[in-house]
């Protein structure tokens, strides 16, 4: 059997972001924060945000996107004793206008954040919250109001997956799973479905390529016998795949079918080295 642990190990360490990336990123972020802050502490109309990161950068299985341009998620929370009077569109142009000027991009009001670009390496994403003491946070949206929303329950619940988990085999299978996703640029699931479906159905082994393929194929079990992947925080049981079209589910079925088969060639006793590479590589990219 073809052994590619040594080799997947090294591939991890070509997708994640190094430390000093992370530490200009968080530069970065820090001055966006520091702009909003100013931008309320002038207009005095009685809101203070409070920030929290969160998303992949948080949970530490941010990949380097072929395109070169990743995202980084940072909620801003506006604590509050009362639903707030003001629409969700006015927080959504306070952020804007706050921000607006930042880089040479307009920053880009979406449906669930405002957008902030630097052009050809990273956007910043800001989704906009308020929180009542002891109770779950409510996430601005434009098409749907206040939403209950809780990305900070959904970070502790993967880092509890992950602590099982001493030597990081997790958030590396987090990772290969989108470099997939990212290098066959068809429906494939987000960053978010994938980290849940790894969680809930990762297999640990000594190697990495065994983990990933094990757990491919519990993947697979599970979406065969309901094909649904259902948020473990607030909103509670939502399913994530609800809205896959037929289409979609048998496109995600059938690649994941294609890299089991894969997986399994290069793991098979009489595989070369050679071709175990050629295999994985036709799912990652060289």
């Amino acid at each position: 059997m073809a052994n590619c642990h040594k080799l997947f190990i090294e591939f991890n360490s070509a997708i994640a972001l190094d430390n000093s990336r992370k530490e200009t990123l968080r530069t970065s972020r820090d001055a966006v924060r520091d702009k909003i802050r100013n931008y309320f502490r002038d207009k005095q109309n009685g809101f203070s945000p409070k920030f929290h990161g969160q998303g992949s950068f948080m949970m530490n299985t941010i990949i380097e996107p072929l395109d070169g341009e990743f995202d980084i998620d940072d909620g801003i929370y506006f604590k509050v004793k009362t639903e707030p009077t003001q629409t969700v569109s006015t927080f959504h142009h306070w952020i804007y206008e706050a921000i607006d000027g930042h880089t040479k991009q307009k920053p880009i009001d979406k449906q669930t954040c405002i957008r902030l670009v630097y052009a050809r390496k990273y956007h910043l994403d800001l989704p906009v919250y308020y929180i009542i003491e002891g109770q779950s946070p409510y996430l601005a949206h434009k098409g749907k109001g206040w939403i209950k929303s809780d990305p900070r329950e959904f970070i502790k619940w993967f880092n509890s997956k992950a602590k099982a988990d001493d030597g990081g085999q997790l958030k590396r299978v987090v990772r290969y799973l989108k470099v997939w996703s990212d290098y066959r640029k068809g429906d494939l699931p987000s960053g978010l479905i994938f980290s849940i479906l790894a969680a809930n159905n990762f297999a640990p082994h000594e190697r990495d390529d065994v983990a990933l393929y094990q757990t491919l194929i519990n993947i697979k079990s599970n979406l065969k016998l309901d094909f649904a992947c259902y948020r473990p925080t607030t909103p509670a049981d939502e399913n994530l795949l609800e809205d896959y079209s037929k289409t979609n589910k048998n496109y995600f079925l059938e690649r994941l079918d294609s890299f089991i088969k894969s997986a399994e060639k290069a793991l098979d006793y009489r595989t070369t080295q050679k071709d175990a590479c050629k295999a994985w590589q036709s799912h990652f990219g060289k």
